[in-house]
């Protein structure tokens, strides 16, 4: 039995039910959507009676077939339209005024997982602006950060880095809810208020990892399939920014890590609080050195409080890269989010100083300890914002 009851538990039924009654209405969703039974947020809008005429897919798709920056196609289910907000260029990350003229309300229901660059937060900020340009309200069913609302990690970006894995300057780990991005959104653009209406949970405390709240896991994108790789992403992603492999197409993605030159056994011996590392062989099935054999670790968190993923991987990856021949360059070179001016390692740790001090060979501890005092500022900086 769940003890915590997600917006979409708690919206049939509810006063806020009443702004969707005789509305057009949209909806912006995935297949993590679900109410405690584990029934999906358009049948539950059904089961109101609310019929939606429109049904968005952000990064994945609306049913996450798809693996990452792989631009997504609209289609139709059971006869209702469906439109990607993850297509083939920057320009379709905006919803069209067009599609949002035919609505009165959008339904925004997305599980995010914590970390600043999972986009599904950022693809419900835009589809908040659009809302509110076209006149339509956004009604957001709020959900539980996975990591708990505690602790946060990764200062935020510098002037300079915003990007669609960062598009508001948050912490990496940055301890909000949706609902309480999209309060910061509304805040710091100087939206009408009353264009965002937030259907809080009930029962969810800051203290609480995904699995104290009795809910159901469902993976809101195909390598994110676990707690446990929800746990290890805010340091696990920046993996994305070089040429190591995050072991996709595996079955425990970012809790992998390696490439063909990686001595196993020699960056297991790095000491990482509150998790063990065992060396490891792995093959990709998809993206970097795919069916290729790589050497490297897997991450098994053994105390959550102790562990920091952000500032365990930066030093993993660093170990890595340093056994790297002088033939392997480090660093991914391909259009990443749709940028390629900026370096995708600058754009997910906000700046270009890890790369600097990497490619220097130059030691790491103060530069996490300055980086763990910018985190520790936000704290500070999101208090206005937070709904729990």
């Amino acid at each position: 039995m769940s003890i915590v009851r997600t917006g979409l538990d708690r919206l049939p039924g509810s006063a806020f039910a009443k702004e969707l009654e005789g509305k057009r209405v949209g909806l912006l969703a995935h297949p993590a959507s679900v109410n405690a039974e584990l029934v999906h947020a358009l049948d539950v809008l059904r089961g109101m009676g609310i019929q939606p005429s429109i049904l968005f897919g952000p990064e994945h798709g609306y049913a996450a077939t798809a693996q990452d920056m792989d631009g997504v196609d609209g289609g139709e289910l059971d006869g209702v339209r469906i439109v990607s907000l993850y297509g083939s260029s920057a320009a379709d990350l905006q919803p069209k005024q067009s599609d949002l003229k035919e609505l009165d309300v959008v339904v925004v229901d997305l599980q995010d997982v914590g970390a600043r660059y999972y986009t599904y937060v950022w693809t419900a900020a835009f589809m908040l602006r659009g809302a509110v340009r076209a006149g339509v309200k956004v009604l957001a069913l709020d959900r539980p950060n996975p990591l708990g609302g505690e602790v946060v990690e990764g200062r935020p970006q510098r002037p300079g880095y915003r990007s669609f894995v960062g598009l508001y300057d948050v912490a990496v780990r940055h301890g909000m809810t949706l609902g309480e991005i999209l309060t910061m959104v509304v805040q710091l653009e100087r939206l009408p208020p009353e264009a965002l209406t937030i259907v809080p949970m009930e029962g969810w405390s800051r203290s609480m990892y995904f699995d104290d709240t009795g809910l159901p896991w469902v993976l809101p994108s195909p390598n994110m399939p676990t707690l446990d790789t929800a746990i290890v992403y805010p340091g696990g992603c920046v993996i994305e920014g070089t040429t190591l492999s995050e072991a996709r197409g595996t079955t425990r993605p970012f809790e992998l890590l390696g490439a063909p030159h990686v001595d196993a056994r020699a960056v297991s011996a790095l000491e990482i609080p509150g998790a063990t590392l065992r060396a490891c062989a792995f093959e990709p099935t998809v993206r970097k050195h795919a069916q290729q054999i790589c050497g490297g670790v897997q991450v098994h968190v053994t105390d959550r409080s102790a562990f920091r993923s952000y500032p365990a991987y930066l030093r993993l990856i660093a170990a890595m890269l340093a056994q790297a021949p002088e033939d392997v360059f480090p660093w991914r070179t391909q259009e990443y989010e749709y940028e390629t001016n900026r370096p995708a390692i600058d754009l997910l740790t906000g700046g270009p100083e890890y790369r600097q001090r990497v490619n220097a060979g130059d030691p790491l501890d103060d530069y996490l300890a300055s980086d763990a005092e910018g985190a520790a500022r936000f704290l500070e900086t999101r208090r206005p914002w937070l709904l729990y």
